[in-house]
């Protein structure tokens, strides 16, 4: 796969989705083009994580327009972000991340009575939210990423991220 050379404009992620009862934040590293571009977490077709969540949750999102995707989440108590606020980057692969500025996670875990758990969308997030909330008293699931450049098979990530069901609010 050719990589583009960092962007000479830095991008900037979307803001967090937090429902008022938020027992679980699911963090990711920051938004590919698609998703930016469509203003949605997750946005790109071919990422994994709707059809995963779908699974945590027990729950359809997949077939639901992104209003009601989040308004499921919500309603079963999980919010979105992600560790880096912004960023150069050449394509939507981490590891074209550079010059990356962190979002402020500790000042919003700190106002978030409910939250039992982070849950981190692949490593990069996971490294960041451990630097990020050191100190907090919360537990941090590391995650396989939903994205489909990590070649992890779909079954194996779904197992993997059972270990979110744990944290979600019942249904109803």
């Amino acid at each position: 796969m050719t990589r583009l050379p960092s962007s000479t404009e830095p991008v900037t992620g979307l803001p967090p989705v937090v429902p008022e009862r938020c027992t679980l934040l699911v963090l990711g590293s920051l938004p590919g083009r698609v998703s930016l571009a469509a203003s949605r977490y997750y946005g790109h077709p071919r990422n994994h994580f709707w059809a995963l969540m779908e699974g945590v949750i027990g729950e359809p999102l997949v077939a639901l327009d992104y209003p009601e995707r989040l308004a499921r989440l919500g309603a079963r108590g999980v919010g979105l972000w992600d560790v880096i606020g912004s960023a150069r980057r050449g394509s939507s692969l981490d590891d074209d991340i550079r010059e990356a500025t962190v979002n402020p996670l500790a000042p919003l875990v700190e106002r978030l009575p409910y939250l039992r758990a982070v849950g981190c969308n692949g490593a990069l997030s996971a490294r960041g939210a451990m630097r990020a909330l050191a100190g907090h008293d919360l537990p941090i699931v590391a995650l396989p990423s939903s994205s489909p450049a990590y070649t992890l098979p779909l079954a194996a990530k779904a197992e993997a991220w059972q270990a979110l069901r744990a944290f979600i609010l019942p249904p109803g």
